[in-house]
């Protein structure tokens, strides 16, 4: 067991909870807590949204799906989820600002009704589950390796996911934005100077750079067929598009002091963590050079701890410190966000249609019961998916929105025609079709669900919207039959 270096961390994750816990102390009223009374400047927007990407699967998923498969494997993440940002800021952040709302499913209420809220925050809420869990995974993942397996996995979920839990329940989204300013610091510091230190291992980055090219890793389009480009596509969409609608996105847009601060910081943050991205990806092609009959070994059997192991085995105590310290950062700022955007979006979105009425008080005491009993219920699912990949269980959360939440929400603010009666249709359409194809292996195997989905879900904004509008004109028309 790496005693000082688990002493480091631990002491990491206090100082940055006490941190969370001071800022609750500026928490006002729901307001404050959701959206941190729309005050963050540029610098804060810029590392929140940056944080909100920049998770467990960024520094050991998409490391390892990049060694399996290059450029082309991780089409998904970072690259679909950075243009996500970049898309957020350009089309949608200065709109949806303007309309001064606490939760995205506020939008669709006042868009659509109550019925399209209702149906759209609950797909929502549940493509959570999967992003979170992935979050804790990684928790448990960090005190298992520095423990030495004293701690198992289990109970070091439990350990991390409780030291974010107090500060995200105390301090809501304002303790959510500081901590993330302070966590983006230590990532990039500590990731950058792990990256110095293993080119220099290595024998140079040239040495790096010339290994992916041997191993083909550069390779980022699909074989040109057109089984090939669907998947490739199917792929690329699932974050780029999916995760237009989240909570956790919508957040950090509304948390900026004005719509240009909101649109700017989306899509700085949006190029940032794409640019940053590949430093982890550097750091796993380096260990190639540096351990590599080990690597190798890991990247067929736990490519996950590629990166953990590398650190530990070859780097000196300043490097290790410099490195959990970014990646317990990594985790946090991510899992506090996604603890928080379903817990406010059940509260504003499902419960006060249920219980109307409530005072400001109630509200902001129901988003921290809530975000308890999420934060129990996911921590469950993430002991119970123990063994799944971080980078699947990311990738499968966005399913759900895309199909589900997507169509209703761009159509409603750049199609005048879109109507109630087309984002229901929609929302049916998209989450049976996706079921469908996910439940029926031959039809999953044949053509992507969550693309399926999608296109169904068009098919049902369109012909929801223009049906109804086709038949009043046809009997407006129609003559009047005379006795």
């Amino acid at each position: 067991m790496n005693t000082t270096l688990l002493a480091f961390v631990i002491l990491y994750l206090l100082g940055t909870m006490a941190i969370g816990m001071y800022a609750g102390t500026r928490i006002k009223n729901t307001t404050d807590f959701a959206i941190a009374g729309r005050s963050l400047p540029l610098i804060m927007v810029i590392t929140t949204t940056f944080a909100t990407w920049f998770g467990a699967e960024t520094v050991m998923g998409i490391p390892a799906k990049f060694a399996e498969g290059g450029l082309g494997a991780v089409v998904e993440d970072p690259f679909g989820a950075s243009m996500c940002l970049v898309l957020v800021g350009a089309f949608f952040a200065s709109r949806l600002y303007k309309m001064s709302l606490l939760t995205i499913g506020d939008y669709y209420r006042q868009r659509y009704g109550e019925g399209v809220e209702i149906f759209c925050s609950v797909a929502i809420i549940l493509s959570y589950l999967g992003w979170v869990a992935a979050q804790i995974t990684a928790l448990g993942l960090v005190f298992s390796v520095l423990s030495g397996g004293t701690i198992a996995p289990a109970w070091g979920m439990a350990l991390g996911t409780l030291l974010v839990l107090v500060y995200v329940m105390v301090g809501g989204m304002l303790a959510v934005a500081w901590t993330d300013f302070i966590q983006m610091v230590v990532l990039v510091v500590g990731l950058s100077l792990i990256a110095y230190m293993a080119a220099d291992q290595a024998g140079g980055a040239d040495k790096v750079i010339d290994l992916a090219h041997a191993n083909n890793w550069f390779k980022f389009f699909p074989e040109n067929t057109p089984d090939g480009w669907l998947w490739f596509i199917a792929a690329g969409i699932t974050m780029m598009l999916g995760s237009i609608p989240q909570q956790d996105v919508f957040q950090r847009v509304m948390s900026a002091k004005d719509a240009v601060t909101a649109q700017r910081g989306a899509i700085i943050g949006g190029f940032g963590y794409l640019a940053f991205a590949f430093v982890p990806m550097f750091i796993v092609a380096s260990s190639l050079i540096i351990m590599p009959d080990e690597t190798r070994a890991l990247l067929a059997n736990d490519p996950q701890k590629v990166l953990p192991t590398l650190i530990l085995s070859k780097m000196p105590l300043i490097a290790q410190i410099f490195f959990f310290g970014a990646l317990v950062s990594a985790i946090k700022s991510t899992s506090s966000a996604t603890l928080l955007a379903p817990s406010t979006s059940f509260v504003e979105n499902i419960l006060k249609n249920i219980k109307p009425g409530m005072t400001d008080r109630q509200v902001l005491f129901a988003m921290r019961v809530t975000l308890l009993v999420f934060t129990c219920l996911v921590l469950t699912y993430a002991i119970l998916m123990e063994g799944t990949a971080i980078y699947d269980l990311v990738s499968a959360a966005y399913q759900i929105p895309l199909v589900g939440a997507f169509v209703p929400l761009t159509f409603g603010l750049y199609w005048k025609r879109a109507s109630t009666q087309g984002a229901l249709l929609s929302i049916v359409l998209g989450i049976g079709t996706l079921t469908l194809f996910t439940f029926h292996a031959g039809l999953g195997e044949a053509f992507p669900g969550q693309l399926a989905g999608l296109l169904m879900a068009l098919a049902g904004m369109l012909l929801g919207s223009l049906a109804p509008q086709w038949i009043a004109d046809r009997r407006s028309k129609r003559p009047l039959l005379t006795a």
